[in-house]
């Protein structure tokens, strides 16, 4: 399988409320989202393993050169090592809860489905940026001649 989402950084003591490994991925779609496990109670004295995949909102992600970038108070773009990503009293927002999940691979697997269809979308994108830009060039021509 083909990995398109790419994996910054990851962490096995960190300021998220879990005490799970937690791992942060960058995504063609300039943000940092976040995979991580954490234990839910189903019942009395029962409790199940949850994957969580939220976004990041303090930090982007260049995709192409593959750098974090962080955001100061005056919204300045920083480069950062990928280790700041990690950070006490993280602004994030969780974008899918998954119960029925077993491992992180599998919870991988959903991040990068997601990966995916934003590069193919950014590539039909494109393509339509060109076929434009070539008919405009084409209508140009008809139009002077």
């Amino acid at each position: 399988m083909e990995s398109f989402a790419r994996l910054i950084h990851k962490s096995y003591m960190t300021y998220l409320p879990t005490k799970m490994p937690v791992q942060f991925y960058g995504l063609p779609d300039g943000k940092v989202y976040i995979l991580y496990a954490k234990f839910f109670k189903v019942g009395y004295e029962k409790s199940g393993l949850e994957f969580v995949i939220a976004e990041h909102e303090e930090f982007s992600f260049d995709y192409e050169k593959g750098q974090l970038i962080q955001y100061d108070s005056s919204m300045n773009k920083i480069h950062v090592y990928s280790e700041t990503v990690d950070k006490p009293n993280p602004k994030i927002k969780i974008i899918n809860v998954f119960r029925s999940i077993k491992s992180f691979a599998e919870a991988f697997e959903h991040l990068n489905e997601k990966a995916k269809k934003i590069l193919k979308n950014n590539n039909i994108q494109e393509k339509h940026i060109e076929v434009d830009a070539d008919n405009e060039e084409s209508n140009r021509k008809s139009a002077s001649a």
